[in-house]
C-alpha cells in the first residue's frame, strides 16, 4: 500500500471511529490492527495527539457533572485509592524483586499499576533516571494489560451484575491507564463513566507525592515531576456545569463530543502498539505486571463488593 492510500485509510477508519456504531474497545483492536498489517503513517505525531486529545475529551466531560457529586464519589473513593495505591506498590516491588526483574522497571511497573498507567510512567522515568529501555518495557507491559481490561472488564461486570457505582469504581481502581478506565467504564453506562472518572482522575494526582517520595530515595535533584495540570480543567468544567447555567443542548452536545474523542484516543492508542514494543517486554516484566494486576483486580473487587470502606 503506498503512503497516500496508507494515510487516507488510516485518516477514514479515525473518522469512523467517530460515529455511534463504533465502541471504546473496538476502536483499540481496529488501532491496533491497522498497524499491524499497515503500519501507522503517522507515528511520529501519535503520542502528542493521543496525549492531547484524551486530556480535552476527559476535560469535557466535566460539563456533564455536579461538584456534589463529584465531591461525594470522591470522598467515597478516598481511603480506597490511599490504601490501595501503597498496597499496589509494595506487593509490586515485592513480586518483582522474587521474579529478579531490574529494579527500575519494577518501580515503574508497580508505579504504573498503582497510580495511572502511562501517565504515572512517564512522570517517574526522570525521577529515577531510567533509560529507553526500562521505560519502553515498562510502558508496553501496562498497554498490554490495558487493552485486555477494556475488553474483560465490562465482560465482567455485566456477569457479576455490578451496579454502576460498584463498577466505576472498580475501574478506576483496577484498571491502569485513565483512558482505558473512561473506555471500560463508557461500555458499562453514565454513571459508571462519571464515577470511574472522578475517582481516576483524583488517583492520577497522586503522582506528585509519589514521585517527590521516590526522589528522596534516588535523590534526582535535577529532575522534574510532570504534574497532570489538565485535572484541574477538569475539575473547573465541574464547577462551571455546577454554577452556570448553561443550556443543556450545549453541555449534552459537549460531552457527546467528550466520549467519542475518548473513543478516537484509544484507536491512536491501539495504531501505536506495534509487534517490537511488545516483544521488547520479555517474560518477566508482563509476569509482574500480571501478577499485580490480578491482586490489585481481585483484591478490590472483593473489597467494593462487600462495601468495606
Amino acid at each position: 500500500m503506498n503512503t497516500q492510500l496508507k494515510k487516507t485509510s488510516f485518516i477514514a477508519i479515525a473518522i469512523l471511529c467517530l460515529t455511534p456504531w463504533i465502541e471504546p474497545p473496538v476502536a483499540l483492536l481496529l488501532g491496533f490492527a491497522f498497524s499491524l498489517v499497515v503500519g501507522h503513517p503517522f507515528i511520529k505525531y501519535n503520542s502528542r495527539v493521543t496525549k492531547i486529545l484524551l486530556q480535552v475529551s476527559i476535560v469535557g466531560l466535566g460539563f456533564g457533572m455536579d461538584i456534589y457529586e463529584a465531591a461525594k464519589t470522591g470522598k467515597t473513593g478516598f481511603w480506597l485509592t490511599v490504601l490501595s495505591i501503597f498496597l499496589t506498590l509494595t506487593v509490586g516491588l515485592l513480586i518483582g524483586y522474587q521474579l529478579k526483574v531490574k529494579k527500575k522497571t519494577s518501580l515503574l511497573i508497580a508505579s504504573g499499576t498503582a497510580i495511572c498507567g502511562g501517565s504515572a510512567i512517564a512522570a517517574i522515568s526522570p525521577v529515577i533516571d531510567a533509560n529507553e529501555e526500562e521505560t519502553s518495557v515498562s510502558l508496553a507491559t501496562i498497554f498490554i494489560l490495558n487493552s485486555v481490561a477494556l475488553f474483560l472488564f465490562p465482560y465482567i461486570g455485566t456477569l457479576l451484575e455490578l451496579s454502576q457505582q460498584d463498577f466505576g469504581l472498580w475501574a478506576a481502581i483496577a484498571i491502569h491507564d485513565t483512558s482505558s478506565v473512561v473506555g471500560a467504564a463508557q461500555k458499562y453506562g453514565d454513571e459508571a463513566l462519571h464515577i470511574a472518572t472522578t475517582v481516576k482522575l483524583a488517583r492520577a494526582l497522586w503522582i506528585i507525592p509519589i514521585s517527590l517520595l521516590i526522589s528522596l530515595f534516588y535523590k534526582q535533584k535535577k529532575s522534574k515531576i510532570k504534574i497532570p495540570y489538565f485535572i484541574f480543567l477538569f475539575v473547573l468544567a465541574i464547577v462551571i456545569n455546577t454554577y452556570i447555567a448553561i443550556p443543556e443542548t450545549i453541555t449534552n452536545g459537549i460531552v457527546f463530543i467528550s466520549k467519542k474523542g475518548l473513543t478516537l484516543t484509544l484507536f491512536f492508542i491501539g495504531a501505536g502498539l506495534t509487534l517490537k514494543s511488545l516483544k521488547s517486554v520479555g517474560i518477566q516484566p508482563l509476569l509482574q505486571g500480571v501478577l499485580l494486576w490480578l491482586f490489585i483486580s481481585i483484591t478490590s473487587l472483593y473489597v467494593i463488593v462487600n462495601h468495606f470502606f
